[in-house]
């Protein structure tokens, strides 16, 4: 059965993290959801688990060094929610984190987010421009959410993923464009609409708040 990943950006942590219960509740393991938020003036201390916050956060504003706490990123026993790390991503600066593509952001363990956001989403199958665009929100204060899915949960997935409020990273990344951003423009690799259809379910196109694509193996 066909794999996708499936992405949504949010303004708001708490709706992200609501949909993200939800997505649980559904029946979807918190091993195939990811969450990355901006924690820049440490907004999410009262969400993380142990290690030094403070030390990490100076470092990802200074530049000093990157890497993960001491917290476990993967997802606790109870839920994704209860295991977030803080990172410092190049670029992005602070971030909380947790799910499957921490381990990509961490070079699999060692602390360092060598490759980036960027990096690690392309990896995931994700197009270089939306990558670049999701990478751009999340510096801008919000909070990106992955899901891998088969072809029975992914409508279901997308329906949770909209119904909290993601936005529409098309319009999103036209308005930062505007303003002056300089992230790629859509090349002819990237899909022409707000979702790539092509071996995807059928009515996972028209959904400007979540976007899909071939799932690639970690």
């Amino acid at each position: 059965m066909a794999h996708q990943t499936i992405t949504a950006l949010y303004d708001d942590y708490d709706a992200a993290s609501t949909a993200v219960t939800r997505l649980e509740a559904a029946g979807v393991s918190h091993g195939d959801i990811s969450v990355v938020s901006n924690n820049e003036g440490d907004r999410h201390a009262g969400r993380i688990g142990t290690g030094d916050h403070a030390d990490t956060a100076h470092k990802a504003e200074t530049a000093a060094g990157t890497g993960a706490s001491l917290g476990t990123v993967v997802g606790g026993a109870t839920g994704l929610l209860t295991g977030l790390g803080l990172l410092a991503i190049p670029g992005v600066g602070p971030v909380v984190a947790a799910g499957w593509l921490v381990a990509t952001l961490t070079g699999a363990g060692i602390g360092a987010a060598a490759g980036g956001l960027v990096g690690a989403l392309t990896g995931a199958g994700i197009s270089e421009t939306d990558a670049h665009t999701y990478n751009e929100g999340i510096r801008r204060g919000g909070t990106l959410v992955t899901v891998r899915a088969d072809e029975a949960h992914a409508n279901t997935v997308m329906d949770i993923l909209e119904e909290h409020g993601s936005v529409d990273v098309g319009e999103r990344s036209n308005s930062w464009r505007s303003e002056g951003w300089s992230g790629p423009a859509l090349t002819a690799s990237d899909p022409a609409g707000p979702t790539p259809t092509n071996g995807l379910p059928p009515n996972a196109g028209g959904r400007p708040g979540v976007r899909t694509y071939p799932a690639r193996p970690l």
